[in-house]
């Protein structure tokens, strides 16, 4: 599970030339530890093939028009949750002190609700461990998965694959609850939200939004689980 979980983490990355080039390898790898079920990995390797043969640039304005421009499609999770109020930060500090608990440091400037970091922290742990943390925001991507399906994104693989990674374990009421509130992502509407927003949350890449490649999270004191999966 190890592989797979970081491989989905580079995927939510913002696209580069070195994600190009390392595309086919990384889905050998995938197809090597059969973490997925074989519908799920396949359609995770045709998403990893598209990122090899893909004019870059083109990629990238696809993962901008996405992640930064689409608060529904937010790469952080307690956007979802909490929106912008105060309980987020609240959140926030609170993930990582469990982060910290699990002898993991964050070693960059992303937010520990950042997706591509929390799939990272999840890829240092024994896979019981890891699904069970799956599990927990498991409605959010099963919200996503369906908000990128809706744009017949090949993105939605990603979030399918971590809720089949969580065993399918969703908390109904919440995702229903997602589904009813989805931010509207009218270009107009959307620049009043971010003029109107009372808190803001950092992290950009060059071209605007979330950092690109995955963001390191390193172990502190404790070893990487051995299990494998």
């Amino acid at each position: 599970m190890q592989n797979t979980l970081r491989i989905a983490a580079m995927l939510l990355g913002y696209p580069t030339q070195e994600l190009q080039e390392e595309a086919h390898a990384l889905a050998l790898a995938l197809r090597d530890e059969t973490a997925l079920s074989r519908p799920r990995r396949a359609a995770m390797e045709r998403l990893l093939l598209r990122m090899a043969r893909g004019d870059l640039l083109e990629l990238q304005a696809e993962y901008s028009e996405h992640f930064d421009r689409s608060r529904s499609l937010s790469l952080h999770l307690f956007e979802h949750v909490h929106g912008d109020n105060r309980e987020r930060g609240q959140a926030m500090i609170d993930l990582g002190g469990q982060y910290l608990a699990e002898g993991f440091y964050l070693d960059s400037g992303e937010l520990p609700d950042f997706i591509p970091v929390f799939l990272e922290f999840a890829s240092c742990l024994p896979p019981r461990e890891a699904r069970e943390w799956l599990a927990q925001p498991g409605h959010v991507f099963a919200a996503l998965t369906e908000r990128l399906q809706k744009r017949h994104s090949p993105y939605a693989a990603i979030f399918a694959a971590l809720v089949e990674l969580g065993g399918e374990r969703l908390d109904r009421n919440a995702l229903e609850e997602l589904q009813r509130n989805e931010p509207d992502d009218d270009p107009a509407r959307l620049d009043e939200q971010w003029e109107e927003a009372p808190v803001t949350f950092g992290g950009a890449h060059e071209m605007g939004g979330p950092t690109g490649f995955t963001a390191k999270i390193r172990a502190a004191n404790r070893p990487v689980g051995k299990e494998q999966a």
